[in-house]
């Protein structure tokens, strides 16, 4: 079986082991797993941290929060999200993750490879 079919399917558990840090600070840990033309990014927000936030001319993305309270802040809007969440994103909206709980807030963020993601 080619790697890339392998690398498709994982668990949250086994998500660190197979994905590549893309980042690490005191905010935040960032995993990529790239499997074709899409990008599965993982991001660990640590409490009372946020994202920097940004937004994407050329790509939708969709975040799923697996863990955690917080908030998404979606073009200077803010809502609460917790596990279970799903968020789209649409190309050209500014958005920004706060984790407001005590403990990681876990999101998986589904998208498109660009020249500087998941290459």
């Amino acid at each position: 079986m080619p790697e890339d079919v392998r690398r498709m399917k994982t668990c949250l558990a086994e998500f660190g082991k197979k994905a590549e840090m893309v980042k690490k600070s005191d905010r935040y840990e960032v995993y990529d797993l790239a499997v074709g033309n899409l990008v599965l990014s993982m991001t660990v927000l640590h409490p009372g941290k946020a994202t920097t936030g940004h937004s994407h001319e050329d790509t939708e993305e969709i975040s799923l929060f697996v863990r955690g309270d917080g908030e998404i802040e979606l073009d200077g809007e803010r809502q609460p999200v917790r596990a279970e969440d799903v968020v789209a994103v649409p190309r050209e909206v500014f958005h920004r993750v706060f984790n407001t709980g005590d403990t990681d807030l876990e999101f998986l963020c589904f998208f498109e490879r660009r020249r500087y993601r998941g290459c």
